[in-house]
């Protein structure tokens, strides 16, 4: 069986897309699909800090296009990307809360609900309430997931997942590998994705 790593963090619009997909990548070509939550912040700044100065001095014409591009996308997909009012937003426990989701085996479903209510719904994904609410929506205990994410158990294997996507040569989000060495990054790279996992079938 192949097997596909897909290392992410929800404050990315073009991860929600692959994440969109992802899923149905893996079924098709029956292979194991790794979630690996991770903080791309902490990515960023190890080994590509270049974003930020993009952010400050964004281009602007490459600014309009990139807006352009992901509405298509999102059409092409068939999900509702906005953009958020709190951006960057600070996804540390939203993604610690994919951990916790992962332990009660419903990781998919709060990463997708995480991903709607900030992509969406322009929902502050970085305060507890909404975090809470978003617990109770896919049937996790909202006091029992803002408790776990704030333990070093949870801290760590965030981190760990982390600092493995650096010292596996990842440097943004979505990253995805397919058989430990084959590494893929972006959105677009979906139908890369699918073409290594069916010559791998």
């Amino acid at each position: 069986m192949a097997r596909l790593e897909f290392f992410y963090d929800c404050g990315s619009p073009w991860t929600y897309l692959a994440f969109h997909r992802i899923e149905e990548v893996a079924r098709s070509a029956g292979a194991e699909l790794v979630w690996k939550p991770i903080l791309v912040g902490g990515v960023f700044n190890a080994v590509n800090d270049s974003v930020y100065e993009q952010r400050a001095n964004p281009n602007p014409r490459k600014g309009k296009y990139w807006a352009k591009d992901l509405q298509d996308w999102a059409r092409y997909e068939g999900i509702r990307i906005g953009w958020p009012s709190v951006f960057p937003v600070n996804s540390v426990g939203a993604m610690r809360g994919a951990l916790v989701a992962q332990d009660a085996g419903c990781l998919p479903a709060w990463s997708r609900a995480v991903f709607e209510a900030y992509w969406g719904d322009d929902r502050d994904i970085s305060r507890p309430e909404v975090l809470g609410e978003l617990a109770k929506q896919v049937g996790l205990d909202a006091e029992d997931l803002l408790a776990r994410i704030q333990t070093s158990d949870v801290k760590a294997r965030l981190r760990a997942n982390t600092e493995e996507l650096i010292e596996r040569g990842g440097f943004g989000s979505p990253t995805m590998f397919v058989d430990g060495s084959d590494m893929y990054f972006g959105n677009d790279r979906i139908p890369l994705v699918a073409a290594a996992l069916g010559a791998r079938v």
